[in-house]
């Protein structure tokens, strides 16, 4: 889960894409990066942190251009290095910068291809890095002094069938243009818009439609599943069809906690999904538990406000707002360590005793992962006087790792792995668990829109739709992203950074 952004102007750009940048800060707060085009020479700037703390007036300065591409990441595997952060470059052919969204399920594989037959190096962990050499080394294979629309488009589709997993790219060729691309299932987002300006048309393409809609940008769409974008430095946009079988499954869990409310993701409004989760989740508990003695409703903040609204609305019970939010704190979900998680659940929210003395209280949240925070939170909930403390979860029980760029972790730290919902209520503390539906979680978000027959659920269901997902698989990934490698890769890491320095 990161934020992408890519931007062809009239001017420069490294405002706009700063504060495209702060608008899906929400999907990566690990760290961020600009790079910039002008007149044949890139000006770039990455580190590690927030948007606001890595661009400083004088960095702004130096990102000179009309063309360039953005970045804001966290880490799905490994550590938080700053060696990590994008967006990437390398200089064969044309000079080439790219940055990425998801995660690809045979990295192994093309790391070997790059070295062993592509004759190319790889500095970093990251398969961002490996995403960009195979699009170089495709589009090298044209041999051309100045590439047109069809070397590009050629070069996604060979991008295509040699990488496999979710991914949605930016990638800047210098002097030349912006293009953009999304994996053949469509699993991960990727949009793209224009405006009119008095100098002319100016296009973007971003994660998500709120940062085309903060600028200014008109939504044109999404991009369909194989589908790439090529902007030319000169204004001229051309779109093309780059798969040969693609199949729309985005992921899901985007419409549960990774987006924002007001973002349309394949003509879905998630605001609109997410009122629906909280219907689903209201004829479940007058399904399962009529005679319920609910009080009152309150969300967890953020994510989950949306659907405890709808659920209080159709339960006809009171919604409160019962814990008031620290906003200078980032999301605990994409928080790198189960140690920072822990302690910044305390600091982020406070509890309100007024809206739990003496009352049932029906919990909210989006989803349960590691079952850290919302063990917390009930306990604060008791501790500020709830008589009793229900649970409700806008998504089903995670149970199995994302491999699609999700940091998901490893099974054994997901609490609902092997584990019934009575049991998971016992852990968290609550007196009583109830899970969303896998199929009123489809239903909510397809009705937004009907032609999307299929979604990727693999976190609920363990069924990857890539097909190439093994045990085998599985158990790399997990001794790659257990909290325990993390911080021993953060260690090291450190250790080599300060000897850099």
């Amino acid at each position: 889960m990161c934020g992408i952004v890519g931007i062809v102007g009239k001017s420069n750009v490294n405002q706009a894409l700063y504060d495209a940048l702060t608008v899906l800060q929400h999907r990566g707060q690990d760290a961020a990066g600009i790079v910039t085009c002008d007149r044949g020479r890139l000006f770039l700037r990455k580190d590690n942190g927030l948007v606001r703390d890595v661009f400083h007036q004088r960095h702004m300065q130096r990102l000179v251009g009309s063309m360039g591409i953005g970045h804001v990441r966290y880490p799905t595997a490994g550590s938080s290095s700053s060696a990590e952060a994008q967006p990437f470059y390398v200089n064969s052919p044309y000079g080439i910068t790219l940055a990425h969204n998801g995660n690809l399920t045979n990295v192994e594989q093309l790391s070997r291809e790059i070295y062993e037959s592509d004759l190319r190096h790889v500095n970093t962990n990251s398969d961002s890095e490996v995403l960009l050499n195979v699009f170089a080394h495709e589009l090298a294979l044209g041999g051309k002094l100045q590439p047109t629309e069809e070397d590009i488009f050629k070069a996604v589709r060979a991008v295509h069938k040699r990488c496999r997993g979710g991914y949605a790219a930016v990638a800047m060729i210098t002097g030349y243009g912006v293009v953009g691309f999304r994996d053949p299932r469509a699993i991960r987002p990727i949009v793209f818009g224009k405006r009119e300006t008095e100098h002319g048309t100016e296009y973007m393409v971003a994660s998500e439609s709120v940062a085309l809609d903060v600028l200014g940008f008109d939504l044109i769409r999404d991009l369909e599943p194989g589908e790439a974008v090529y902007i030319t430095e000169k204004g001229a946009m051309h779109t093309r069809q780059c798969a040969e079988n693609p199949e729309s499954s985005p992921c899901i869990f985007e419409h549960v906690y990774l987006a924002r409310p007001d973002s349309m993701i394949d003509k879905v409004l998630v605001y609109k999904a997410r009122l629906r989760m909280g219907e689903k989740l209201a004829e479940k508990i007058l399904r399962e538990r009529p005679q319920h003695d609910i009080d009152v409703v309150i969300p967890i903040p953020d994510t989950s406000r949306t659907s405890a609204v709808e659920l209080a609305n159709h339960l006809g019970v009171k919604f409160r707002e019962g814990f008031v939010k620290n906003r200078y704190i980032g999301r605990t979900f994409i928080m790198p360590g189960q140690a920072a998680r822990k302690k910044s659940v305390r600091q982020k929210l406070n509890a309100i005793e007024l809206e739990f003395r003496g009352k049932n209280v029906m919990l909210v949240d989006d989803s349960i992962v590691r079952g850290t925070t919302c063990k917390q939170i009930i306990q604060m909930a008791r501790e500020a006087g709830a008589k009793n403390v229900y649970f409700c979860s806008a998504a089903p029980a995670v149970r199995y790792p994302n491999v699609y760029g999700i940091d998901m972790p490893s099974a054994h730290e997901l609490i609902a792995h092997g584990r019934t919902t009575e049991e998971v209520a016992e852990l968290i503390g609550a007196d009583w668990l109830l899970y969303q539906d896998l199929e009123d979680l489809v239903e909510a978000v397809s009705e937004g829109n009907p032609d999307i027959h299929h979604y990727d659920c693999s976190v609920f269901t363990g069924e990857y739709v890539t097909g190439d997902v093994n045990e085998a698989y599985l158990g790399k990934i997990e001794q790659a992203r257990n909290d325990s490698a993390k911080a021993m890769a953060d260690v090291g890491n450190a250790v080599i950074e300060l000897h850099n320095n």
